[in-house]
């Protein structure tokens, strides 16, 4: 039961952010509102949900201090040049930004996706949750936490890039859905091929138990 809770809590956070916004937009716009109206009221749902989880937790990491800044920025843009364009593109940036900011904790000790990672290779057992703090700190265990979120950060920038150039290329209408197509493939690869490269901590995490059980009875 707990291996599938961070992948059912996932799940549930992306198709919140997704579809809520994207049936407010086709909503609204068949009954007659224009793109920019449809696009600003979709765009208040993801941002009140942000604002309601800090109320509520009283926390906000540096990643999602990122996301919300970028989309309040980017409502605020809005607004000013009125161009519903702009409201694709606010969101696409955001994944962009998050990406560059993944980027850049690769190469720090904290890598951003190493908290997110853990739950899932620890799969919630204490031997396994020693064994990380055990490995934590190690080159080659440290190595692959920073190649997955290496490719978390390029997936990402690489779809924003794509989303953004489609916001001012292709009708709004169109975008809306592309959007969140591309953004869903891109998420589906990016899962693929890091969990590829997080079997290789998995495994190390399942030797360093493994190992730490035959000490404890021999002795």
């Amino acid at each position: 039961m707990t291996t599938n809770q961070p992948g059912t809590a996932l799940l549930k956070t992306l198709a919140i952010e997704i579809a809520v916004p994207a049936a407010v937009y086709y909503g609204l716009h068949s009954l007659g509102a224009s793109d920019f109206a449809a696009l600003a009221a979709s765009g208040v749902f993801p941002l009140a949900r942000t604002l309601f989880q800090f109320a509520k937790d009283r926390t906000l990491n540096g990643l999602a201090l990122v996301v919300l800044t970028t989309n309040v920025v980017g409502m605020l843009l809005t607004f000013v040049t009125g161009d519903a364009r702009m409201m694709i593109a606010k969101d696409s940036l955001g994944s962009g930004i998050t990406g560059l900011v993944m980027l850049a904790s690769a190469f720090t000790a904290a890598p951003i996706m190493t908290k997110t990672m853990r739950p899932f290779l620890t799969r919630g057992q204490a031997a396994r949750e020693a064994a990380w703090d055990r490995l934590g700190g190690t080159t080659r265990f440290d190595a692959i936490l920073r190649r997955c979120t290496v490719i978390w950060g390029i997936g990402f920038v690489l779809e924003s890039s794509a989303r953004i150039a489609g916001a001012f290329i292709l009708p709004v209408s169109t975008m809306v859905w592309l959007s969140t197509v591309l953004f869903a493939g891109v998420f589906a690869v990016i899962m693929v091929v890091s969990g590829k490269v997080a079997e290789q901590a998995g495994k190390m995490l399942a030797a360093e138990a493994n190992a730490e059980v035959k000490t404890l009875i021999a002795a």
